[in-house]
């Protein structure tokens, strides 16, 4: 069976600081879906550190399609982005965006140890962080008369099934969520009473 479950977080970090020869880097981890949750994130971190050289960072977004992106901001090239993003995929976590901000001590690190200065505050920044598994889920809409309401809720019911929508006028209309692993169960089960209309929905 193939895996249906992934790892992300759904709240923003707690601050971390990682000092090394005097530089400060700050980590902080946020849950984001788009390039624009990204740009919004960082946005608010330039308004808090407006002294700071370097935002530093690394995202994944998508749960089976990743999307990803590493930015160095001005450290050289692959000693910062890419170390965080080697964390991201060590805590093989995903719809998240990691942050080190850099505030420049007086002494070089050079590139050896910024790559690990990077990676060590994204570690912890992961580490402070609050993990969660979620489910990959397939997205349905229900069609049906009432007279059915009863036997599309015991199937319902019984595959614990979400219902992310629903709007009840002259028929009913659901949309649910099921898990990947389950969906052409739920579907084949809808399916089969004969009067519900079931269409995946991307």
């Amino acid at each position: 069976m193939e895996k249906d479950i992934y790892k992300t977080i759904d709240k923003p970090s707690k601050e971390t600081l990682f000092k090394e020869k005097g530089s400060k880097f700050f980590g902080y981890a946020f849950p984001v879906f788009s390039e624009d949750d990204v740009k919004e994130c960082l946005e608010e971190l330039r308004k808090k550190h407006h002294t700071a050289r370097h935002f530093c960072y690394a995202y994944q977004i998508g749960v089976e399609d990743f999307q990803y992106r590493a930015n160095d901001d001005g450290e050289p090239n692959n000693s910062a982005g890419m170390p965080i993003y080697g964390q991201i995929q060590s805590f093989e976590v995903t719809n998240i965006l990691i942050v080190s901000v850099r505030y420049f001590g007086g002494t070089k690190l050079g590139v050896g140890g910024l790559i690990s200065a990077y990676k060590t505050s994204a570690k912890i920044t992961l580490e402070a962080s609050q993990i969660i598994e979620k489910t990959i889920n397939i997205h349905f809409s229900l069609k049906f008369n009432y007279d059915l309401m009863s036997a599309v809720q015991r199937v319902v019911k019984e595959k614990n099934i979400e219902i992310v929508k629903q709007k009840l006028e002259m028929d009913c209309e659901y949309v649910i969520a099921v898990r990947k692993n389950d969906a052409e169960e739920v579907f084949n089960m809808f399916d089969n009473l004969y009067k519900v209309k079931i269409k995946a929905i991307k």
